[in-house]
């Protein structure tokens, strides 16, 4: 048995990225600019060949059309990310949700959900998402 995981730890972090934007139907173009910047710019993604958001684009809406999908991404999302990058992927969860100026009930349950499978405490959470709404605010 091949013991390679499907996504490595950034195909992960670009795949919760992406189940966020795609979590209300509607993958704004905000949200995929805000994605694409978060690969370009952060230092966890600096090694990243972003020809692989494709590929992870493709798994995301393969398994998010299967009915226990969802949970099947999470765990490869949790098989794939050191758990000490957890809140990290929380924030770029929620400053994907917050990109557009506003967050859809649906973005809200994801994040929720996001949240519970990667067991972030409620108190960091909390500020995380504080963090966010304050960097995405507009006049």
């Amino acid at each position: 048995m091949n013991d390679t995981p499907i996504l490595s730890a950034q195909d992960a972090l670009a795949a919760l990225m992406i189940t966020v934007s795609a979590s209300d139907e509607d993958m704004r173009t905000v949200e995929l600019v805000k994605i694409t910047n978060i690969v370009n710019n952060l230092p966890i993604f600096a090694d990243y060949d972003v020809e692989q958001l494709t590929k992870v684009s493709r798994i995301v809406f393969d398994l998010l059309e299967q009915e226990d999908g969802l949970d099947a991404l999470f765990g490869l999302i949790r098989d794939a990310v050191p758990e000490r990058l957890f809140e990290t992927a929380y924030a770029m969860s929620c400053d994907v949700a917050a990109a557009d100026g506003s967050i859809t009930p649906s973005e809200l349950r994801m994040l929720e959900e996001v949240r519970y499978e990667l067991n972030i405490d409620r108190l960091h959470a909390a500020a995380i998402e504080r963090g966010a709404r304050a960097r995405h605010m507009t006049l």
